[in-house]
């Protein structure tokens, strides 16, 4: 069904981290952007359609007025809105986002950090693009902070403070099917597995708190008022957003889950896990029933690798691209 591509090299290579992989693709200028975590720096890279021009940009944690910073990146994500594409980075110190080229950075946002160092770690986690124009950033202490961005400009405000996770947040998505009649837009997940279903607006509202049987949820996606949430059990649920109620449930890896994506076009499923496989499944849903199935179409193994990021490069499952822990290469996939 998918065959390699040739491999993108990277400056440094992919830390461990939950969905350590974000893809944008520029269509008018026939380009795709990926960007890769590494330690304090992400990885950036540019590459033409046909394969035959790369551009590389490493970005470097930052706290506020200092240019370089030692602490830890967690996260990289593109957050597209409709007036405009932000990147956002997360990190042990606070939040930062650039225009989408990575060249300029427009906001800050520094965490809270205790003068006593605690036992527990303080870090940003979680990015999500909502509606017209929020962006989500989940924190360690289970706070869920939403910012109001305009369509130009830096004056982007802390708008509200969501306050229903006690865990550290793991990963949030939105409604990515672009359907505006489905009631829930945001999911945000945990490290004891609770997953929270919201719905924006001026004022954000929580619709349905889902339990998680004290284990992590390490990627979460929302697809047609469908929750998909991937587990440190190796398995993927899928859940009605409103309800909570329980669709369906696969055994899809041996080990942890480190990465889910949707191809929102043609209800495509990637999953990639420690167990160094990367599946794709196939979502469908029966409007009378209003139920969800799952089926397998494809496995791919990158051999003796903890698999860190999958994507899909474009909203049809087309192709997609793979990281994987102490890997300095970006893997694609297309299919045959």
């Amino acid at each position: 069904m998918y065959h390699k591509e040739k491999s993108i090299q990277i400056k440094s290579s992919a830390s461990a981290l939950y969905n350590n992989l974000s893809v944008l693709r520029i269509a008018p200028r026939s380009l795709t952007y990926f960007t890769v975590v590494h330690a304090n720096v992400v990885n950036m890279v540019s590459a033409s359609w046909d394969g035959l021009n790369f551009s590389h940009r490493q970005l470097q944690s930052k706290e506020g007025n200092i240019a370089a910073s030692s602490s830890l990146i967690m996260q990289a994500s593109w957050c597209v809105l409709p007036s405009r594409e932000l990147l956002v980075l997360t990190s042990q110190k606070g939040i930062q986002m650039y225009e989408s080229d990575g060249s300029i950075m427009v906001y800050w946002h520094a965490l809270d950090i205790p003068e006593t160092p605690t036992a527990q770690a303080v870090f940003a986690r979680g990015i999500a693009a909502v509606r017209e124009n929020y962006i989500c950033v989940g924190v360690s202490s289970g706070s869920v902070l939403v910012f109001d961005v305009p369509s130009k400009g830096s004056n982007i405000m802390l708008s509200e403070v969501l306050e229903e996770h006690r865990e550290s947040i793991t990963d949030m998505a939105s409604e990515c099917s672009g359907s505006l009649e489905c009631i829930a837009d945001l999911v945000t997940a945990d490290d004891s597995g609770i997953l929270c279903v919201w719905k924006s607006g001026e004022d954000f509202q929580l619709l349905n708190k889902i339990p998680g049987f004290d284990v992590c949820c390490s990627s979460v996606k929302l697809w047609k008022g469908t929750v998909v949430a991937g587990y440190g059990t190796g398995q993927i649920r899928l859940y009605e957003a409103v309800t909570g109620i329980v669709q369906a449930e696969v055994n899809a890896h041996a080990r942890w889950i480190y990465s889910l994506d949707i191809a929102p076009f043609s209800g495509l499923l990637l999953s990639g896990a420690e167990d160094s496989l990367v599946r794709v499944w196939h979502l469908t849903l029966t409007p009378e029933t209003n139920s969800a199935e799952i089926e397998h179409l494809y496995s791919e193994c990158v051999t003796d690798t903890q698999i860190c990021g999958a994507k899909f490069c474009d909203g049809d499952g087309y192709a997609f691209a793979v990281t994987g822990y102490d890997l300095s290469e970006i893997i694609r996939y297309t299919q045959a």
